[in-house]
């Protein structure tokens, strides 16, 4: 899509009959990413060598260089700014942060020598013609992230992250539904967008479907939700931990450890076999390494790095313990009988407030909390909570260790959160649920 909008050619045959989109509540972050450019000092410094290793050789003009080391220096600078904004702010790798004000440096005057070097190299010629063509869209790309550092344009996001543990600054153009109106939704091909958790709480279907098509530009008609084919009512039940603190970052050490005996309290009760997810890494590598030090009964496996996980996957199921995840393990993963008895939550995965992305959805409504954060937290949880059944004949507990799902708590979300998930036996007494564990004979019968 992006391809035809630029005018190039498509990698889909250009007359589709039909386009179906499955798993299409990531449409909108796989449509952001691939609209998204992301600069690195050391990227950014090979674009601007290697363009002018290009045009010196067409014009051997020495008057150049002065004006590619100015550009580096601005380069350098804005890099600077990023790596103090992410020390100050940013607590774990992926966090994505706020860009401060870029100040002591002639942003604008910075971009007008970039266009100027950008239109040398377009009346190029030259046999190196898939070169130039490529340093001229990067070139356009950095011309871009001046012109946003420097305010002239105030149609793109910005954020500073550490991806593969170097400072990267990242833009992304604001309107993601306005493009997918223009390139998806308005052409002449018909659309299916499918999902298992697409549809959030509402009376009409207008209202279940209203985060996501709010997101995407959808305009269209809607199916009724389907149904699970599980058996939840007789086959599942849901334990909420009522007594562990809220999670804040003043509590985050006493939520963290209330946090952690109820988990092991939880795991023994099902002899293991156990998914914990996790919406932080930082969290995560906390109880892991809280777990190191116990005498336990059971296996502990740690998500690794990297995008393929069936090698601890099928470690897990061999040795009956816990594995501790977060990221891919929310989605996709599909472990199948008593190898995975009990699914626990560790938070309710709401997206970071001061993530710009998040905070720029939240600037376009009056109530962000219910149009936002909380339709966000529950597309995550309800696709979290899926990784539990995945059989007709799959017995298991869900366990959240967020109190502010309990009664007491009385948040807006919790019938949200309750009506939204296809669990229909809830309780907060851990007796409850120790009595069905053991009526549904989940426990393993050998210790």
């Amino acid at each position: 899509m992006i391809k035809k909008k630029e005018g190039t050619k498509g990698l889909i045959t250009e007359r589709p009959a039909l386009i179906v989109i499955d798993e299409a509540h990531n449409l909108e972050a796989k449509v952001r990413d691939a609209r998204t450019l992301e600069f690195t000092y050391r990227g950014t410094c090979r674009i601007l060598d290697d363009t002018l290793q290009i045009l010196f050789k067409q014009s051997a003009d020495n008057g150049l260089l002065p004006q590619f080391k100015f550009l580096k220096r601005c380069m350098g600078h804005i890099f600077k700014q990023v790596e103090t904004d992410l020390l100050q702010t940013a607590k774990q790798d992926n966090d994505r942060i706020k860009v401060s004000e870029i100040t002591g440096i002639p942003l604008k005057r910075g971009a007008q020598v970039l266009k100027e070097f950008n239109l040398s190299l377009s009346v190029l010629t030259s046999k190196h013609e898939r070169e130039i063509d490529n340093l001229f869209e990067a070139m356009n790309g950095l011309i871009d992230l001046f012109d946003v550092l420097a305010g002239v344009q105030d149609n793109y996001l910005i954020w500073g992250s550490n991806t593969q543990r170097e400072a990267t600054i990242s833009i992304c153009p604001k309107g993601i539904s306005q493009f997918l109106r223009y390139s998806l939704f308005n052409g002449k091909t018909s659309v299916i967008l499918t999902s298992a958790t697409m549809c959030q709480t509402g009376e009409t279907l207008e209202e279940q479907y209203a985060y996501l098509t709010q997101s995407l530009g959808y305009k269209g008609d809607y199916m009724e939700r389907q149904a699970s084919p599980f058996d939840y009512d007789n086959h599942t039940m849901l334990y909420i931990a009522k007594d562990i603190p809220y999670y804040n970052h003043q509590n985050k050490v006493g939520y963290l450890e209330a946090a952690y005996k109820e988990m092991l309290r939880l795991c023994n009760l099902t002899d293991g076999r156990t998914l914990v997810l996790f919406s932080a890494k930082e969290d995560m590598k906390y109880i892991h390494n809280k777990l190191k030090s116990e005498k336990l009964a059971w296996a502990v496996h740690v998500q690794r790095e990297g995008s393929s996980q069936d090698g601890v996957i099928a470690e897990f199921r061999g040795s009956k313990g816990v594995l501790l995840s977060t990221g891919v393990f929310w989605e996709g993963v599909n472990i199948e009988g008593s190898d995975l008895s009990q699914l626990i939550i560790f938070r309710l995965p709401f997206p970071v407030p001061s993530d710009p992305v998040y905070e720029y959805k939240a600037s376009l409504t009056k109530d962000p909390l219910n149009d936002v954060f909380v339709p966000d937290m529950l597309l995550r949880l309800r696709q979290g909570t899926g990784r539990l059944i995945r059989s007709e004949t799959d017995l298991g507990v869900l366990s959240i260790l967020d109190s502010r799902l309990s009664a007491a708590a009385k948040k807006d979300y919790r019938d949200k959160a309750l009506e939204s998930l296809p669990f229909k036996k809830v309780t907060e007494d851990f007796r409850v649920l120790e009595k069905f564990v053991k009526e549904k004979e989940i426990q393993l019968s050998v210790k």
